[in-house]
């Protein structure tokens, strides 16, 4: 791999800032999101299934993500939940959640073009341990990014500041301040700037962040300049 690039560009606030890193979110950005099968299978009640999701809790789904139960012991502990409030899930929306999951091909090319441009990129999922070899199955991982950050192998997972300085270590000790974290949940990305990322909000479709990722970088979209 090439050195990162020296690039600098003006921040909303005004002083240049110089941007080594790229941390890319997987579902909602290089893929569709998994939210409308999983608000499918809440039946209207999406904290009862993953807690709350801005926080980084005890929940079984929390628990899940951190790699702490399987998902079995996730579904068991979740059913329990739900008849405790006399409620009944129906989880079968989720049965082919990670299958369902579309490439944002623009998304993927830009990542390509960045590496090839010198910037060291990163993966930082949220995941479960059973869905790795569909997710990775989808996607050239190696070839996109330098380092992949699953929430369940490492035992973090976001909002948690934590997982994002693991990250930055892993990538060479990368100053928070000169990387950029894309995700399309806004407590991510607080979390993200509370490690002192840079962050952009990911909407559908993702051409607009591209576009506010390239601002930030002093780049041309598909140049490297």
């Amino acid at each position: 791999m090439p050195p990162p690039r020296p690039d600098t560009a003006p921040t909303p606030d005004g002083p240049a800032v110089t941007i080594q890193a790229v941390l890319f979110d997987l579902t909602g950005v290089l893929t569709s999101s998994p939210w409308p099968a999983l608000e499918a299978s809440a039946g209207g009640d999406l904290e009862l299934l993953t807690g709350p999701y801005h926080e980084d809790t005890d929940h079984p789904w929390h628990r899940l993500e951190r790699g702490e139960i399987t998902l079995e012991e996730w579904l068991l502990a979740v059913t329990a939940l739900a008849e405790e409030q006399g409620r009944t899930l129906d989880l079968s929306p989720m049965r082919t959640l990670l299958d369902d999951l579309t490439v944002h091909e623009d998304v993927v090319e830009h990542v390509a073009g960045l590496r090839a441009d010198g910037y060291r990129t990163a993966l930082v999922t949220n995941n479960v341990r059973e869905g790795a070899s569909t997710w990775r199955a989808k996607l050239p991982v190696d070839d996109l990014f330098d380092v992949v950050v699953d929430s369940s192998a490492v035992g973090m997972r976001k909002p948690d500041p934590a997982i994002f300085t693991h990250t930055l270590d892993l990538l060479g000790g990368v100053a928070p301040e000169r990387a950029v974290f894309l995700d399309d949940v806004e407590s991510n990305l607080a979390g993200a700037r509370r490690a002192g990322l840079h962050t952009i909000l990911v909407g559908d479709p993702p051409a607009d962040a591209l576009r506010a990722l390239d601002t930030l970088l002093g780049r041309r979209a598909g140049t490297g300049v």
